[in-house]
Parts: C-alpha cells; sequence; structure tokens
C-alpha cells in the first residue's frame, strides 16, 4: 500500500515468547506485511494471544470476534549506527482499547511510544523517535489489549536516520483561556488534581501547556477581552513561561462562520477607512504587548474566517476586498512586532476541498501569512484521519506549517448551571469516545498524536480550558445573566480540580 504521512508512537510492550526475534541487519523485514500469511507475518515474532493477529488484505491486524484478549507483534532491527531514529506507520482502529500503541524498545536509552488513536476505516501516520546507543540495535513493538470488537491495522511500518527529538513532540502545545478572567472575577477557582489552589497559568504551564491564545474583541460592553484585560493576561502567561497567539476577531463579541459583524464603531465607515481600521487596531495591540514585555509569538488575522470577515465588506464572495483586509491586518502584525508570526484560521479541519479553494483564493491575491490554521471538533468536523488528511495536504500545497487552534471534549453530559451544554449525549455519539474523563483524555492524546504526524504539525491549542460555570460570567458580554454552555469540555472539573486530560499535555 502506498504510505501516507502521520506521527505516532512507540515504547516498550514487552511480552516474552518462544519464538526467537527475526534480526534485520540496519533495515526492517517485511514492513508492509505483504509477507507470510494468517497468524505468521515473516520476520516478525508474536507473543501473546496470536489468534487476534493475522495478516490480511496486506496489513497487520489486530482484532477477535469474541473477548478481551493482548497481543504484541515486534522485530528487533540491530546494526543501527549510533543516533536518533524515526519510526513511522500507517494506522487505522477503531479506538478506546484499555491501551495500545506503537513503541521503539530497547534502544540504549528511554523507551518511546504513542497511542493508537481511534480513526475509524481512514488510515493516519504516526511518527515516534528514539535515540539509538553504541549496541545499535532496536525494537519496534505494536501492541494492543483491547476489548472484544476493538481492532486495529497496522502497515508501512519505517525505521529511518532522523533529526527528531524523542517521543513525538509538539512545538505548541496550547490553551485557550480568554474567558479566564470573567470567571475569576464572578468567583471561579482552579486547583490541582490533589485539591491544592494554583495559580491557572501557573497550573497550565505545570501541565506543558506551553503556549496561550487570547482573542481580541474591539469594545465589548462587558470590558473582558479589550485590549487591558488581554495585556493583564499576557503579563500572566508570561510570568508562567507561556508564549501568546492573540486571536483578533475585528468584533465586539464572537466572530465565527455564522456571523462577522462589524465593531460598533467601524459599522459606518467607508471601505478605505475599514482597511485602516483593521490595520491601527492590530497594529495597537500588538506594539502594546510588545513594549510591555510580553510579545505575541503569533497572531490570527481573524477567526474562523471560511466565510470571510467584516461582513459585508470582507464577505467569502467579496474576494478581493477580503483580501484587502486581510493584507492590512498581516502588515500590520509585521509592523509592530516583526517576529511575530500571521495565523490564517478556519473551521472544519477535515474540510480538505473547501480550504483548498479558500487559501486558493488567499494566495492568487498575495495575502501574506505564515501559518495555517484550523478548529477541528471530532462531533463536528469529521475524523481524525480527514483532519491529517488535510493537514498533510494544506502543508505540502502552501508549504507552510500547520496546527489546530481549536479542540474540545466533554468529560460528562451533566449540567453545572442554567445554560443548556453544547456538548450532549448525541455529540459524544458521533465523537465516538465516551463522555466521561477518559473519553476527554482519549480524545485530546488523539489529536495531539495525529498532528504530531503531520510534516511542519506544529501543535494543538484546546479551547476555553478554563471556562467552567461561575455566575455571572456568561457567554454573552451584553447580557449578565446568560449562563456556560462550555463547563462540561473545561479541563476542570465541577469540582474545580484538575481533569486527567490537563496532563496528556505532558507526553508531547
Amino acid at each position: 500500500m502506498p504510505v501516507v504521512t502521520a506521527v505516532g508512537v512507540i515504547a516498550a510492550g514487552l511480552l516474552a515468547g518462544p519464538a526467537a526475534a527475526a534480526e534485520a541487519r540496519g533495515a526492517l523485514v517485511n514492513p508492509d506485511f505483504e509477507a507470510g500469511a494468517g497468524q505468521r507475518p515473516a520476520g516478525w515474532t508474536e507473543t501473546g494471544a496470536r489468534d487476534a493477529s493475522l495478516v490480511q488484505d496486506g496489513h497487520l491486524t489486530h482484532r477477535t470476534g469474541s473477548g478481551a484478549y493482548q497481543v504484541t507483534t515486534r522485530q528487533q532491527v540491530t546494526g543501527l549506527k549510533r543516533g536518533t531514529y524515526t519510526l513511522s506507520l500507517r494506522v487505522r482502529s477503531s479506538g478506546n482499547q484499555p491501551d495500545a500503541y506503537a513503541a521503539l524498545s530497547g534502544c540504549g536509552s528511554a523507551d518511546q511510544r504513542a497511542a493508537i488513536p481511534r480513526t475509524g476505516d481512514g488510515w493516519v501516520r504516526l511518527a515516534v523517535t528514539a535515540r539509538v546507543a553504541a549496541a545499535g540495535r532496536c525494537t519496534v513493538v505494536l501492541h494492543s489489549r483491547a476489548a472484544a470488537g476493538q481492532w486495529t491495522d497496522f502497515d508501512d511500518v519505517s525505521l529511518d536516520r532522523s533529526t527528531s527529538a524523542p517521543g513525538t513532540p509538539l512545538a505548541v502545545t496550547g490553551a485557550d483561556v480568554s474567558h479566564l478572567s470573567k470567571n475569576e472575577a464572578h468567583g471561579a477557582v482552579y486547583r490541582t488534581a490533589g485539591g491544592a489552589r494554583r495559580d491557572p497559568f501557573a497550573l497550565l504551564a505545570a501541565n506543558n501547556v506551553d503556549h496561550i491564545r487570547l482573542k481580541v474583541w474591539v469594545d465589548p460592553v462587558d470590558g473582558y477581552n479589550n485590549l487591558a484585560d488581554t495585556l493583564t493576561k499576557a503579563r500572566r502567561a508570561h510570568a508562567a513561561g507561556q508564549k501568546l497567539l492573540i486571536d483578533f476577531h475585528y468584533s465586539d463579541a464572537w466572530a465565527d462562520p455564522g456571523k462577522q459583524n462589524k465593531p460598533a464603531a467601524w459599522a459606518n465607515l467607508s471601505f478605505e477607512e475599514l482597511v485602516q481600521a483593521v490595520y491601527d487596531h492590530t497594529y495597537g495591540v500588538l506594539t502594546a504587548l510588545r513594549r510591555q514585555g510580553t510579545p505575541a509569538d503569533m497572531a490570527q488575522v481573524g477567526n474562523e474566517i471560511n466565510g470571510g470577515m467584516l461582513w459585508p465588506d470582507g464577505r467569502w464572495d467579496n474576494w478581493d476586498g477580503l483580501a484587502a483586509l486581510l493584507t492590512s491586518g498581516s502588515n500590520a502584525v509585521k509592523a509592530a512586532s516583526p517576529r511575530t508570526r500571521v495565523v490564517l484560521h478556519l473551521a472544519e479541519g477535515g474540510n480538505n476541498g473547501g480550504h483548498r479553494w479558500w487559501f486558493d483564493q488567499a494566495v492568487a491575491r498575495g495575502v501574506p501569512f505564515d501559518v495555517i490554521a484550523v478548529s477541528h471538533y471530532v462531533y463536528w468536523h469529521g475524523s481524525l484521519s480527514e483532519l491529517q488528511a488535510n493537514l498533510i495536504d494544506l502543508q505540502t500545497r502552501y508549504g507552510k506549517p500547520v496546527m489546530v487552534a481549536e479542540t474540545a471534549y466533554g468529560f460528562t453530559t451533566a449540567e453545572n448551571d442554567h445554560e443548556t451544554n453544547i456538548f450532549t449525549a448525541s455529540l459524544a455519539e458521533a465523537g465516538g469516545y465516551p463522555a466521561m474523563p477518559r473519553g476527554q483524555s482519549d480524545a485530546l492524546r488523539d489529536i495531539l498524536t495525529v498532528v504530531a504526524g503531520v510534516p511542519g504539525g506544529l501543535g494543538v491549542f484546546y479551547w476555553e480550558a478554563t471556562w467552567t460555570a461561575a455566575d455571572g460570567a456568561g457567554w454573552d458580554p451584553a447580557d449578565p445573566a446568560s449562563g456556560d454552555g462550555w463547563e462540561n469540555q473545561a479541563l476542570f472539573g465541577y469540582d474545580d480540580r484538575a481533569l486527567p486530560a490537563l496532563a496528556v499535555f505532558k507526553r508531547f
């Protein structure tokens, strides 16, 4: 089968068995599982429930019709030169197994592994890196501990010299905490998993959340997410050692694919004045951040702008107008803060056709940008295999690094305030992970793993990780009685304690 890109995983999974491992001197034997049939893939050793592993249709599969099972397929490679090696392979999986991973083990350094993500019928690329010591040997491990009916397929395994860091590292492991200051003003507190109260920025940083995303509104009614509020949160993030992604909505309230409303102060501007207003606003915010010693690492010119921004002047059916507004914002970013990277951000992370059309329009009009970002919620936007295929194509087609700027998943369907939650039982069914803390953790782990498998994949931001329910801190800046429809997708539970999903960031 043709090799498709993806990133992965790998650490020792180790059942001793009677068959001696077939050794390949400096190369894997039968990496595509084309040799051998039935329960015995040539060149590989299997231990555990070997009847749960077989070769079919040109790939290896771990599955059984009835009963839980555990099986490990491994191959030791010898004759390797000392240095760093990356294991790359394609996988697809039903997901939700108690433990399923690919790994590099016994290399003379720390074992490295990555969990197999839930992909359904689509393949993704996994990759994991380890250092090989002077002994020159390393073992590829493919492991499944699963319930009846759960399955994983493996194909196109390779082990190659690499310059990557060990593990499955991402340059960006981030969280959007835009609502945090409003929450705290209305009594919200944040605690470790053990119950100790902590500053939320420090608590996130302790769990390897190294980037913070902050949305900026022009003149919000409630005074949150404006320039002053953004500067305060930026100082707190900087004190915790975190970098910033500034998310310009160019609105007084929410901007997304369904609405891109102009700020009230810009409503009657001519188009030329509107272009200048975008420049002045962008320049002013980023200059203020730089001058207080908290420059933005990245800045989004618009939020989820599949349909454009500042309607109708920059709507999708007026691309010349949209391009002029985007270019003005991008130029302002570089003028205010030359090292800040310009991000263009679309929703629907698996929508390759729509994203190709959009970026073709932007590139044709010379819109300058540095990074492509998408939102991807698996219960709305499709499978992780669709996400990865789109990210790989966008990175290849436009030559820019790619990332997920928004994702989240629910840890429960129970309510914690009067506002109906967005994440419901039907969305949990669509997403494929159970609505419980383990399901939330697995969903976050899987999207991080899949993005780590994309060449040029920067990382992932979890959206509104700290937006717990606090009376008076609702979603509508104009309505103090509004509530929080997001509290069951935060990374803190209804007891204010950090949920297990927060610690997932430590693995990347």
